[in-house]
């Protein structure tokens, strides 16, 4: 044999084997491609709204206006700071976990390391806080208020 009919055969090899490897990866390729997706069926149709429960915590002229009130037992903090305005909070400082303990001059006060927060929406109004505190779903309901939670649904 050659030098010439070698380099042919070799030639011919790697061509062969290149372009049999080529095959080889797009086929891959192609296997690993998506499928063109039908549409998903329409889901069931919503339910509806939630139904809420509430838990009343204290009457509304317990809650002074430009004020707020601390029900301990019910861990919140209701605050109105214009009239017929009500507000609720959770009574836990954001900054180290202490019971926030009074309300006065437009703030819901923490006694441990002198947070302050809005009556108005539980802002930081004074650290060492960094966050506000944690909204309370509440409604009033004939002169009483209610700490609103969604109800379990089945």
């Amino acid at each position: 044999m050659s030098d010439g009919e070698s380099a042919v055969s070799r030639r011919a090899v790697i061509v062969a084997v290149g372009t049999g490897v080529a095959a080889g990866v797009g086929a891959v390729a192609c296997g690993r491609a998506p499928a063109p997706s039908a549409p998903e069926p329409p889901g069931p149709a919503s339910p509806g709204p939630v139904p809420q429960t509430g838990r009343p915590v204290g009457r509304t002229d317990e809650v002074p206006v430009g004020g707020g009130t601390i029900f301990p037992d019910a861990r919140v903090v209701v605050t109105q700071p214009a009239p017929g305005e009500f507000h609720g909070f959770g009574i836990v400082c954001t900054h180290d976990s202490c019971e926030l303990t009074s309300v006065s001059d437009g703030t819901i006060n923490c006694p441990c390391h002198g947070s302050r927060y809005a009556i108005t929406d539980g802002s930081v109004v004074r650290g060492p806080a960094r966050t506000g505190l944690r909204v309370e779903n509440i409604a009033v309901d004939g002169g009483r208020i209610v700490v609103v939670r969604r109800a379990a649904t089945t």
